[in-house]
């Protein structure tokens, strides 16, 4: 096909480019609002900045983004990259239901000079739905009209519509309901945020929509970046490795969900690797595409190893924002490309039909857990002073050290290790994963992600239980340190993570996925360099 064509018919939204059943169109149909949503987001611009003015002359410190999955990673980045703006509120992104999460956001606000802004597209999401029950009350015991404090953007006739109605919000923001989660950075979901954090969101969409322009034309960079990919990976390169520059690094969890929810599905799939530093070429396998994308030139030191990489006969991309406005071209075209990847792969890149599975894991568990009083018991299969493992029924029992080493012996070339972490994200903890995700892949040559849950339930999730079976999953467990009540609900954040951890458990192995449960105890970074060490000795 013409490439031209591709382009043409992407902008005529021609479902059938992807799929042609009427299941499938019926949902390409509603998903191609991002096209445009730059230009239509420009004709807002001004009422954005005059909520935003209201906010600040009211005295806000924080703003708090309570969404999951594409409602919050754009907020993320904008909050990651820009950092603090003198004179407005900061912006922070809550997207754990871990309860030493939630207690470190307690600690770091004022709860009545923070505006929460409760994200979710269909409005019935779990995780924004119990993170504004929780704030709500804390309010309430501050104030009277604690709905003064909150704002929501949500889809047109969604639940939390009437939510927002019956608590007084202050205000509701409706989003274009054909737009899908991974594809709203440019819509409200993200440019809200970023007015009230005081970003110039003019000159924001502005860069966007001359990226809109730019996808006009035939054989554009966005195509051509997206055809590269899909065919890549329809040739075995499946894993596309981000290499991002430090200023932005954030825009890789972006780019991850976007591209493991978008492709992820009928046994195929991209593998986003995110945040992994890069090696020499003897320590990756055949299956790798390397993609950089820099603020400025690349440095010297990158561009040397990325030399390297394709001299050795890797593909490697580079990609150059001029300054971190630029971001907002960045999110339009690799929407783009995703779309365009999608079409190489023969897949409609606008579903998620295995979201689905682990949240109906978890509703059953929390329904069971209300009538028990207790969450169903794992499988052991085994455990010593520090760790114990967990898996199927039919598992293969013995000291830790042998299930873990047993579980290493089933990777084999073209697979990846994926850590899916249900603990508390810190510093401390992403530099023991870091020394282990290159342990590991300096010794297998697979490419190694770690993710926390339950945010990559709702992006690389997709592509673990959709993609092909090429996974070899650690899920990491340990006990919290507090725990808080969820207002309404009979269960605690701790019970509704430990029942999304199980239920994405059961979703994995339900699936023969490769899955084991390693549970780190009470002390988190001990238990891990337990595991760091039986993996080093392995290695």
């Amino acid at each position: 096909m013409n490439p031209n064509d591709v382009v043409t018919r992407i902008w005529n939204r021609d479902a059938s480019l992807w799929k042609s059943d009427e299941d499938n169109t019926k949902v390409i149909n509603n998903s191609l609002g991002w096209l445009t949503v730059a230009s239509e987001m420009l004709d807002v611009v001004d009422d954005l900045i005059e909520f935003a003015d209201s906010i600040r002359s009211r005295g806000f410190q924080h703003v708090m983004v309570c969404g999951m999955g594409g409602s919050s990673l754009c907020p993320e980045v904008l909050a990651r990259t820009f950092g603090r703006r003198t004179g407005f509120p900061e912006l922070l992104v809550l997207d754990s239901t871990d309860p030493d999460v939630i207690a470190a956001f307690k600690e770091r606000i004022d709860v009545e000079r923070c505006l929460f802004i409760i994200a979710s597209k269909s409005g019935s999401t779990t995780e924004p739905n119990v993170f504004q029950k929780f704030w709500y009350e804390e309010i309430r015991e501050h104030r009277e009209n604690p709905g003064e404090n909150f704002i929501a953007i949500t889809d047109p006739g969604s639940p939390l519509v009437d939510t927002a109605t019956e608590l007084a919000f202050q205000r509701t923001f409706l989003n274009q309901s054909d737009i899908g989660g991974r594809y709203s950075a440019l819509s409200y979901f993200g440019m809200v945020p970023a007015a009230l954090m005081g970003l110039d969101v003019r000159r924001f969409l502005e860069r966007a929509r001359e990226a809109e322009q730019a996808c006009l034309t035939e054989g554009n960079a966005a195509f051509q970046l997206g055809a590269l990919l899909g065919e890549s990976a329809n040739a075995g390169r499946d894993k596309l490795t981000l290499v991002i520059d430090p200023a932005l690094e954030t825009l890789g969890l972006w780019i991850e969900q976007l591209i493991a929810e978008s492709t992820g599905k009928e046994g195929k799939g991209i593998l986003p690797v995110n945040g992994e530093s890069l090696g020499h070429p003897e320590v990756y396998g055949g299956d790798r595409v390397f993609v950089s994308i820099s603020l400025g030139q690349v440095s010297n030191e990158t561009k040397a190893k990325l030399d390297r990489l394709a001299a050795a006969g890797h593909p490697v991309v580079y990609r150059e924002i001029a300054d971190i406005y630029d971001l907002g071209a960045e999110f339009f075209e690799w929407e783009f490309a995703t779309a365009c990847t999608g079409w190489r792969l023969g897949i409609n890149p606008f579903d998620q039909p295995n979201v689905q599975e682990a949240k109906d894991a978890t509703k059953e568990l929390l329904t069971s857990f209300e009538r028990r009083g207790r969450l169903e018991e794992r499988t052991e299969l085994a455990t010593d002073e520090r760790l114990t493992i967990y898996g199927a029924e039919d598992g293969d029992k013995g000291s830790v050290a042998d299930v873990v080493k047993a579980h290493l012996a089933t990777v084999k070339p073209g697979d990846y290790i994926a850590f899916l972490n249900y603990i508390e994200e810190t510093p401390e903890i992403d530099r023991q994963f870091h020394e282990l995700r290159t342990i590991l892949r300096d010794t297998t040559r697979c490419a190694v992600t770690v993710g926390y849950g339950p945010r990559f339930l709702h992006s690389t999730g997709q592509l673990h239980k959709g993609g092909p079976d090429t996974g070899v999953f650690f899920q990491i467990i340990a006990n919290d340190r507090t725990d808080f009540a969820i207002p309404g609900e009979p269960y605690t954040f701790t019970i509704l993570k430990q029942a999304q951890a199980l239920g994405d458990f059961r979703a994995l192995a339900g699936r023969g996925r490769r899955v084991i449960g390693i549970d780190l105890g009470n002390d988190t970074l001990r238990g891990l360099e337990e595991l760091s060490h039986i993996i080093r000795l392995r290695g």
